[in-house]
C-alpha cells in the first residue's frame, strides 16, 4: 500500500506542475492585462469574454498556495499578477465590494456584490499575504470581511445572505448560477465564507473573526448538515425554512473535509470532535454516488429518483481529498481503494493528456462535456488543491 501511495504522491506532484503550467502558458492575457476570461473545450480563446472575479480570486489562491510547496518563483509572480489585477479592477473603491465581472477593457460589467465572490477574494488574498507579506493584500482581505459582516450577516437568525446590489441594497436575483434556487441562504456560500474566514484567521489572529468562525461552524452544523442522511441541505430562506433540492455529491464530500479543516483552525475542541464525525458520515454516504469505474457522479434528484451520472472535474478533485481525509480519520483502507480507483478514472477520462488541465467532465457514456477549459467557473482551484492537499497529507 505504501508503494501505491508513494506513486500517487509522485503523480499528484507532477499533475500539480502540469495544471499550473497550463494556466501559466495559456491564460495570461498579454493584450488586455490579467487573465483570459474564457478558453473553450477545443482550446479556442474567446478574446472578448468577460472576466469573472471568482476565476481571478481562485487563480490568486491556486498560485499562492502552490508556491508554498513548489517554491517556483514564476508561481509567485503569477500570484502577484492576480493580486494586482483583482485589487485594481475588481475591487470597488466606492462601495467597498467586489464586482462580479468586468469587461475585457477592464470596465465593470456585472457590479452586484455576490458574497460567494467576496469570500473567494478573501481566500485568495489571505493566501497571497502568507507568501508575500504585502500589507495591501491583508488590508483588502480584512476590508472585504468587514463588508460581509456589515451587510450579509443576519444578526437575528444567524448565517449570511447571498447577494446585494453594488451599493449594498437588496437584489431580486440572488443566484450564483442559473441552476441554483433563488434563495437567501445557501450551503455553497456558507461553505466558502467559512473557508475564507478560516484562511484569513491563519494570517490575522483577530478575536472577532475567531468568534465569527465558531458561530458560523455552529450555524452550518445546525442547519446544513443532515445528520440523519449524512447529506447536506442546500437552500433556505432567511428564516431557515428549507427549499428541498438535489443531493450534491461534490459539495457533500468537499464539505466533509473542508469544514473539519476550518474547525481545526478554530481550535475549538467540541467543533473538531463533531466535524470529525460529520466527515466520516459524509464520506460514507457519498459512496452512493460512486460508479464502478471509480468516478463520482454529480448529483442525485430524490424527487425524480434520478442519478445525474455526469462526472465533473471538480467533483473528482474533492473526492480525492474527502476520501483521503476519511482514511486518515478511520484508518479504513477501503477509502484508499476508492482514491486509487478515482485517480485512475481521473487519469483515463478527466485529464487532458494532450493539452494539459482537466476537461469539464464526461457524460455517462464517457463522451466529453463540451464546456470551458478555463472560464467563469473553470478554474485551477479544485484540482490544484486536491494535488496540494494529498501531497501534504500522504506521509511516507
Amino acid at each position: 500500500m505504501s508503494t501505491k501511495l508513494k506513486q500517487l504522491k509522485t503523480e499528484l506532484s507532477n499533475e500539480l506542475d502540469s495544471i499550473l503550467n497550463y494556466w501559466s502558458k495559456n491564460t495570461i492575457d498579454i493584450q488586455n492585462d490579467g487573465f483570459i476570461g474564457q478558453i473553450d473545450y477545443n482550446e479556442k480563446v474567446i478574446p472578448d469574454a468577460e472576466k469573472g472575479s471568482v476565476l481571478n480570486a481562485r487563480i490568486l489562491w491556486s498560485y499562492s498556495a502552490s508556491y508554498q510547496v513548489t517554491k517556483n518563483e514564476e508561481h509567485k509572480k503569477i500570484a502577484a499578477r492576480a493580486f494586482e489585477f483583482l485589487s485594481k479592477y475588481f475591487y470597488d473603491p466606492e462601495f467597498g465590494g467586489l464586482f462580479w465581472s468586468i469587461n475585457v477593457d477592464k470596465t465593470p460589467k456585472d457590479t452586484k456584490n455576490q458574497i460567494y465572490a467576496l469570500a473567494f477574494a478573501i481566500y485568495g488574498l489571505s493566501e497571497y499575504y502568507a507568501i508575500s507579506k504585502d500589507d495591501k493584500a491583508l488590508a483588502l482581505a480584512i476590508n472585504l470581511y468587514l463588508k460581509i459582516q456589515k451587510h450579509s450577516y443576519d444578526p437575528v437568525n444567524k448565517g449570511y445572505l447571498e447577494a446585494f446590489t453594488r451599493d449594498w441594497q437588496p437584489i431580486d436575483d440572488l443566484r450564483l448560477s442559473a441552476k441554483d434556487a433563488n434563495e437567501k441562504k445557501t450551503m455553497n456560500t456558507h461553505l466558502h465564507i467559512i473557508e475564507a474566514y478560516a484562511n484569513l484567521f491563519k494570517v490575522w489572529k483577530d478575536k472577532a473573526l475567531h468568534n465569527d468562525i465558531i458561530e458560523l461552524l455552529q450555524t452550518i452544523e445546525k442547519h446544513f448538515i443532515n445528520t440523519k442522511t449524512g447529506h447536506l441541505h442546500l437552500f433556505f430562506d432567511e428564516n431557515w425554512t428549507e427549499k428541498p433540492d438535489v443531493i450534491s455529491y461534490g459539495h457533500d464530500i468537499e464539505a466533509g473535509w473542508l469544514l473539519l479543516q476550518c474547525a481545526e483552525i478554530s481550535e475549538d475542541e467540541t467543533l473538531i470532535a463533531n466535524y470529525k464525525k460529520h466527515a466520516v458520515q459524509i464520506a460514507e454516504v457519498t459512496k452512493e454516488g460512486l460508479d464502478t469505474d471509480g468516478g463520482l457522479c454529480y448529483e442525485f434528484d430524490p424527487e425524480k429518483n434520478e442519478l445525474i451520472a455526469e462526472k465533473h472535474w471538480w467533483v473528482q478533485a474533492e473526492a480525492l481529498i474527502g476520501f483521503y481525509n476519511a482514511y486518515q480519520l478511520t484508518g479504513d483502507k477501503n477509502y484508499l481503494d476508492i482514491i486509487f480507483k478515482n485517480w485512475d478514472f481521473i487519469k483515463n477520462h478527466i485529464i487532458d493528456s494532450k493539452n494539459g488541465e482537466w476537461f469539464w467532465g464526461v457524460y455517462r457514456d464517457y463522451s466529453l462535456i463540451e464546456k470551458d477549459k478555463a472560464g467563469f467557473w473553470k478554474c485551477p482551484y479544485h484540482n490544484s488543491r486536491a494535488c496540494l492537499e494529498l501531497i501534504q497529507r500522504i506521509k511516507l
